[in-house]
């Protein structure tokens, strides 16, 4: 396992390499994967491991079915086992890009993942990331698999990011209700949280990151003279500074469930946070959170990066409706393939192949805004997104048998350039989008055993073997209906107790088994 420095009083060269000067984070003497031992568990083949996975049906669309086994068949391909001596500590699913392992894409990978729970534990893809946690609460955002070291330094400016850890976690709590992770995970998340602090924000409190480190790497952000993946240009960066601000509300809210009460920095953070960006980031004229540039002004391109704040919660309840709009004009986000990284009225907008960022659909972002509209009860504008996504990936799916890094905007195409076979993080819509929102299965509350089931389909649809809480294990069947507003019959058989809210668009009830 690579060393990991620890601080020192003067610089200096030992054994041919220049020591980095940083400070202990005390927080990390509580993360207890730095150090442990790799697990010894055989990856399990995806012919043994099939049945163990939930088992939608769909008849009146098969190829949707066909797409989510194909998803679930690349990610088993790309399951790995750590190597000696790399300090990864559990087995996990390869990002699927080069020979690292990427901290942006595994945080989504995991997101539909999480699904497979019962067959293998996709989240402990993240255990990795811990455990090469820094003294100082460092991560960086692609490890190296073959040995575990860092691919950049601390310093480098796009050699973290973004700080979406805490997100993905929450996310998995929100299916399981495991208290043991959710214990496990959080101080290695609060010294992440508080070097990204320390190290990445500016005087006023707003964040800064860069094209490679917000994951975005083209996306035309910056003021001419400076590079769009590379630097920070001074700017505040609106998803960064959202990101921060969603990051410290989970922890506080983690730590209320958890009894840690030693989080009044990030209550004040998210404070000042969300001041800051409803006075400086949200321009008026436009109904839109922007990039702020070094003189004050905002860079008055809308792109998806403004969506963060719906996770965020810094929306007040009277800019909602105005914000949330743009997501439904076709002149902006309501394109052939919603929703594009970039707006179609934005400078730079490239609709042919999307560019990669420049226009491009990806299963990341577009996950990002479900789960925010969501948050904040949207929930019909969230599910004909989600349609509309889901049913485009699938049609790509039909002409080339696969699933891509990112996919066109103005046509049922992949996007270029796009790899393929990208599961990856493009697992989201075949797997997560079609559970959670085109036959609408979200948890309420997983400890108490509670899920709800929008039902927005008039096909006969269901799914078998879903897992909720812990142990519960679901078999879910509707049958078709004639009309949205009929009260959809349903059968739901389960291994323990559980309440389902079955809600439909002419009533709900609640079943308990």
């Amino acid at each position: 396992m690579p060393e990991r420095l620890r601080p020192n009083k003067q610089t200096g060269f030992h054994e041919g390499r220049f020591l980095e000067l940083y400070v202990d984070e005390p927080l990390v003497q509580q993360n207890i994967f730095i150090g442990r031992e790799p697990e010894a568990l055989l990856l399990p083949t995806f012919e043994e491991s099939g049945s163990m996975l939930p088992q939608p049906h769909w008849p009146a669309n098969p190829s949707a079915i066909a797409c989510y086994w194909k998803a679930w068949e690349l990610a088993w391909k790309n399951l790995r086992a750590p190597m000696p001596g790399s300090g990864f500590v559990s087995n996990f699913i390869d990002t699927a890009f080069n020979d690292c392992l990427f901290m942006w894409d595994s945080a989504f990978i995991v997101q539909f993942g999480r699904y497979g729970e019962r067959a293998f534990s996709f989240q402990k893809t993240m255990d990795n990331l811990y455990a090469c946690q820094h003294a100082d609460g460092y991560i960086c955002r692609e490890i190296r698999e073959g040995d575990g070291s860092d691919q950049w330094t601390r310093y480098c400016p796009f050699g973290t990011g973004p700080n979406v850890l805490a997100w993905t976690e929450w996310e998995y709590f929100q299916n399981f209700g495991n208290l043991d992770r959710l214990r496990e995970v959080f101080y290695p998340l609060l010294a992440y949280h508080r070097w990204m602090r320390r190290h990445q924000s500016w005087p006023d409190g707003s964040y800064w990151i860069n094209g490679l480190g917000c994951g975005m790497d083209n996306m035309p952000r910056v003021p001419t003279g400076y590079d769009s993946g590379q630097d920070h240009a001074f700017m505040t960066w609106v998803d960064a500074t959202f990101q921060a601000l969603l990051s410290a509300n989970l922890l506080v809210r983690m730590g209320g469930i958890l009894g840690i009460d030693e989080l009044d920095e990030e209550r004040s953070e998210a404070e000042r946070l969300t001041a800051f960006a409803n006075q400086f980031l949200w321009d008026e004229e436009q109904g839109f959170y922007f990039d702020r540039l070094r003189d004050g002004s905002l860079m008055k391109s809308k792109s998806v990066a403004g969506y963060w704040g719906l996770l965020a919660g810094v929306v007040p309840p009277e800019r909602l409706s105005r914000f949330v709009s743009h997501l439904d004009d076709p002149n902006s986000f309501k394109r052939h393939h919603r929703v594009p990284s970039l707006a179609a009225d934005a400078p730079g907008y490239y609709g042919e192949t999307g560019d990669y960022w420049r226009g491009g659909v990806w299963a990341p972002t577009n996950y990002m805004v479900l789960r925010g509209l969501t948050a904040n009860g949207f929930d019909d504008l969230a599910y004909d997104i989600a349609e509309n996504h889901h049913n485009r990936v699938v049609e790509v799916f039909e002409k080339t048998g696969t699933v891509w890094e990112n996919y066109a905007p103005e046509s049922s195409s992949q996007g270029k350039p796009a790899k393929a076979d990208f599961v990856g993080w493009s697992g989201i819509p075949p797997i997560a989008v079609l559970l959670e929102y085109r036959f609408g299965l979200r948890p309420i509350d997983p400890l108490m055993k509670r899920l709800l089931w929008d039902i927005r389909l008039l096909d006969e649809h269901g799914v078998d073997n879903y897992p909720l809480g812990p142990t519960a294990s679901l078999n879910l069947h509707c049958e078709q209906r004639t009309s949205a507003i009929a009260e959809p019959q349903v059968t739901i058989q389960a291994n323990e107790p559980v309440e389902v809210e079955v809600r439909w668009k002419g009533g709900s009830k609640l079943i308990k088994t």
